[in-house]
């Protein structure tokens, strides 16, 4: 389904908050059709608890930028109308919109209500630490700005597991919510005893009037906005067995094809795994594993031995689901799960997910554009083209992999009948060198040239099909016939 396919992220953290990006994006879809951008991946969409809010702080799923709540009627990056056309224009150049749908909690509630709760140790989230007493917590949410359109589910301290705040004393802490068949639910990770809990009102998906409006509202949403796929955000911590229970409905609803990807944030392989068997393999991944090998690799240098890049990472077993990135907006500087790819490092990382076969390979809209705000980090635009044009031009065909060395390592892909000319790559997270690779014996006599520009030398493969081809120091080279 996405054979070749590239996704963009198309925002990050810092971003200015004057409702511009629909429009930008909108703008920026036919160059991004030339670019080779097959999927955009658009911030969440819903209303949250300001204008400021990234989208996460997620308050009326219903409010599109079309209603006044929350001080505005836009959310960060626009109104509803000019969604509809940013999504119009995408597709209008032939580019999917997967939109990033956040569903494990409520944030910015309208009222208080006063329930029975108990405190839980934040470290071990089984062990209660309170006995059970009322408290005040903001789970009411009535959306009086919207008054009933669309749907008139109005949520009450009964549809959710836990808070973080009670107002009656204003004390911040964990509080499993307690009544009828309340407890944190299983199908999550098992961090922290349990990860049920991540922040705000956490939404109880065991309640049969939570699971039937999140089903009916996810219809409602995506009929709306007519997108093509859905990220899942911050799965680890929403019952598995529902989410599986959703992505079947939802693509009984809209197809086989509708796309589904889910960020199930763990380095550990072993969890990733577990959670594919529970959900039967019908969710894609984000491949959490190699952004963390990327991270290490870029900070440890010549010290990382590049021979174990792909151990234990989701790409090397499951290629057909892994979707693989660099950075995205919560891996950003300043950010809660900080695990920034250092600059260096990024064409290395970026060549490694772009120019071969396996995975579903994301570009961060922070790493071609640039991260703004206080501390603004220039983008790799000028890098991130002259890879993304090798991947739409040369990277096809079988790949020979030449990872033999602990800093410099390379493989070659043979080209197909459509794209002929295939290409060698080569890296080094360390001194400059050299590697000699096979590229075939059809391409004899022919003189290969660096395509990224770094290395002048060119290289002539000799008559068993074999060439030479260098690196510099911490860099990157791509080497393609040179077509007169």
């Amino acid at each position: 389904m996405h054979k070749n396919g590239l996704i963009m992220q198309y925002f990050e953290c810092y971003m200015k908050d004057d409702g511009s990006v629909w429009k930008a994006l909108g703008e920026d879809a036919q160059h991004l059709k030339e670019l080779g951008v097959s999927a955009v991946w658009i911030p969440p969409c819903c209303k949250a608890t300001s204008s400021r809010d990234i989208g996460y702080g997620v308050y009326d799923v219903y409010d599109i930028g079309e209603f006044d709540q929350k001080n505005t009627v836009r959310t960060k990056y626009g109104t509803k109308q000019e969604l509809h056309e940013a999504i119009d224009a995408l597709h209008a150049n032939g580019i999917q919109v997967y939109a990033d749908i956040v569903i494990n909690h409520k944030a910015g509630a309208d009222e208080t209500e006063k329930f029975m709760a108990v405190e839980v140790d934040p470290q071990d989230r089984m062990t209660f630490i309170s006995d059970e007493y009322e408290i005040e917590g903001w789970t009411r949410f009535i959306f009086p700005g919207r008054n009933n359109k669309y749907s008139d589910f109005k949520w009450s301290w009964e549809h959710f597991s836990g808070t973080d705040f009670n107002n009656s004393n204003g004390k911040t802490a964990i509080y499993l919510i307690m009544g009828e068949n309340k407890k944190w639910s299983q199908g999550v990770d098992y961090e922290l005893g349990n990860y049920d809990y991540l922040m705000f009102a956490n939404i109880d998906y065991t309640h049969p009037q939570v699971r039937e409006e999140t089903i009916k509202w996810i219809d409602w949403f995506i009929k709306e906005t007519k997108v093509d796929g859905v990220r899942l955000d911050a799965i680890k911590h929403i019952n598995d067995f529902f989410m599986r229970d959703l992505v079947n409905h939802i693509r009984e609803t809209f197809g086989e094809n509708f796309y589904c990807v889910g960020e199930y944030w763990s380095a550990d392989k072993s969890k990733l795994e577990n959670y594919m068997r529970n959900t039967d393999y019908q969710i894609d991944l984000f491949d959490v594993p190699l952004h963390f090998k990327f991270h290490q690799a870029s900070l440890e240098g010549k010290n990382f031995d590049m021979r174990t890049l792909f151990d234990k990472t989701l790409v090397n077993k499951y290629n057909d689901i892994a979707v693989t990135f660099v950075d995205n907006h919560d891996s950003q500087p300043h950010e809660s799960l900080q695990s920034f790819v250092e600059a260096w490092f990024k064409p290395l990382a970026y060549a490694l997910i772009l120019l071969r076969m396996d995975g579903y390979p994301v570009i961060f809209y922070g790493d071609y554009y640039g991260i703004s705000g206080e501390n603004p980090i220039p983008g790799q635009k000028e890098n991130l083209d002259k890879l993304i044009r090798i991947r739409q031009e040369n990277a096809f065909g079988e790949q020979f992999d030449f990872f033999d060395h602990n800093n410099i390592v390379g493989w070659v892909r043979s080209g197909n009948e459509e794209h002929p000319h295939g290409c060698a790559v080569i890296m080094s997270t360390g001194d400059a060198g050299e590697k000699a690779m096979f590229v075939g014996e059809i391409h004899a006599g022919e003189v290969w040239a660096d395509k990224m520009g770094f290395v002048a030398d060119k290289v002539t493969i000799d008559e068993k099909g074999q060439g030479t081809f260098k690196t510099n120091a911490g860099s990157v080279s791509v080497y393609v016939q040179e077509v007169k």
